[in-house]
């Protein structure tokens, strides 16, 4: 697996290598291209099946840094699958319904339903990640969060929700590079936020935050998953390898139909 599958107490953020490219020599190695055709060939055939056996609920989890990929892995990776039974789902600053109401409220709502495939672009993670490290919540309060969210993943999977929650992980210096670039490029220039600069001004805040989400939040049954993300092309396909193998192992089945099929003529 091109994934590190975070282990509580025994990994550590810090001594996972961002730039990490795994057994390939590069983006031009012909087995990347390859395999992430493979890896989404399955993934759209497994869908299918996922769909019509109306069984499963796949939750994807993807958090990030700022320029960390998301949206590119979105794009890549998830954007050939059948936008009728996948959707994705992005969490901005919560709005003033969703503020006079438990922070997990909004989050509830969108979680997928029976042969549903849903992307959270950013998730209830937020709660312990920006409103611990710019202060939008009192330490007493996003401590206590993540007993919260380990029961409600807990709630979800024994309902028959797998999770399967991914961290994009780049350097500090990838998202230097990435930054410039977006003022570089007229294209991408609409993209730039002054608030990406305070976000990164407190790089070793967010990373002691991410490593305590990982430490305390990745359980046997919604575990965490770290891909290195400074190389868009392993970060795809890892991504891709880790959904299309969570799939297989899920192991939908088209369900057998309704009619005696022999008896039908087609006129």
């Amino acid at each position: 697996m091109l994934a590190h599958r975070f282990v509580p107490g025994k990994s550590r953020l810090a001594r996972l290598d961002p730039a990490d490219t795994g057994p390939f020599s590069g983006r031009d190695d012909p087995r990347v291209k390859r395999r992430l055709e493979r890896a989404i060939e399955t993934m759209v055939e497994l869908q299918q099946r996922l769909v019509g056996e109306a069984r499963h609920r796949l939750l994807i989890v993807l958090q990030a840094m700022d320029t960390g990929g998301k949206d590119g892995v979105i794009r890549r990776v998830i954007g050939p699958l059948d936008s009728r039974g996948c959707r994705v789902e992005s969490f901005k600053a919560p709005n003033d319904d969703e503020r006079s109401r438990d922070y997990l409220w909004r989050v509830h709502q969108r979680v997928p339903k029976s042969g549903e495939i849903v992307v959270f672009n950013r998730s209830h993670y937020e709660d312990v990640l920006v409103a611990r490290v710019l202060g939008l919540a009192p330490p007493a309060a996003w401590k206590r969060r993540f007993e919260h969210i380990a029961a409600f993943e807990q709630m979800l999977h024994d309902e028959g929700t797998t999770l399967v929650k991914i961290f994009l992980h780049i350097s500090k210096d990838e998202q230097k590079e990435r930054l410039e670039a977006r003022l570089r490029d007229p294209a991408k220039r609409w993209k730039f936020d002054e608030a990406d600069l305070e976000m990164r001004a407190r790089w070793s805040d967010f990373q002691a935050a991410y490593e305590d989400v990982l430490q305390k939040t990745s359980r046997p049954d919604a575990p965490w998953f770290v891909v290195p993300a400074d190389r868009k092309w392993f970060r795809d396909l890892a991504v891709a390898e880790l959904i299309a193998g969570t799939m297989k192992r899920l192991d939908p089945r088209y369900p057998e139909p309704r009619l005696d099929l022999t008896r039908v003529r087609v006129r």
